[in-house]
């Protein structure tokens, strides 16, 4: 198995400890389970959240989630790169974002705005991880930690912005379907 392969995109989660089974039943997940990138995602979630809330110092937000349970599990160096690099670049995806978004970042729930910087941020630095699969990813983030219709907006938003940042990987996922 390789180091990606828990990159394929999962079941729909209705929370963060609990997935939905092939036959679309919920059923129990240990938080040990989740794969290792997914819960860096969820992290980086949480303390992107606290910075674009709180305007909190990066490294404070990192060590309170590096206290967090779970934190053993995730993918440290993918975590790294998502909340410090989303951090560092905000000013540039923000900019990414503006171009397929209907209002200013700022006026995005702080969730979703979290969401779509690390989705915009995997599609810019991650080229080892499928566009699909990033965009998948964000979903299911949203999902599991945004408002109702999050993810819908979350799944527009980066769809769009995939065609901007990788667009031979998705003119040639089209062509494959024709």
């Amino acid at each position: 198995m390789s180091e990606h392969s828990t990159d394929k995109p999962a079941g729909t989660p209705a929370a963060p400890a609990a997935k939905r089974s092939r036959g679309g039943k919920p059923g129990a997940r240990k938080p040990s389970a989740i794969p290792g990138r997914r819960r860096a995602r969820e992290l980086a979630l949480q303390g992107l959240y606290q910075w674009l809330v709180g305007g909190a110092d990066g490294g404070e937000i990192d060590a309170h989630m590096r206290e967090q349970d779970g934190y053993d599990q995730a993918d440290k160096v993918h975590y790294d790169a998502l909340l410090h690099g989303c951090i560092a670049e905000a000013t540039t995806i923000d900019a990414v974002l503006a171009r397929h978004t209907d209002r200013a970042t700022r006026d995005l729930s702080p969730v979703e705005h979290a969401v779509l910087m690390i989705g915009v941020y995997e599609l810019t630095h991650c080229i080892d991880i499928p566009y699909r699969v990033a965009v998948n990813e964000a979903i299911e983030l949203a999902k599991s930690f945004g408002g109702t219709d999050g993810h819908k907006y979350v799944n527009g938003v980066l769809d769009k912005a995939a065609a901007d940042l990788r667009p031979v990987e998705v003119a040639a996922r089209k062509a494959a379907q024709s």
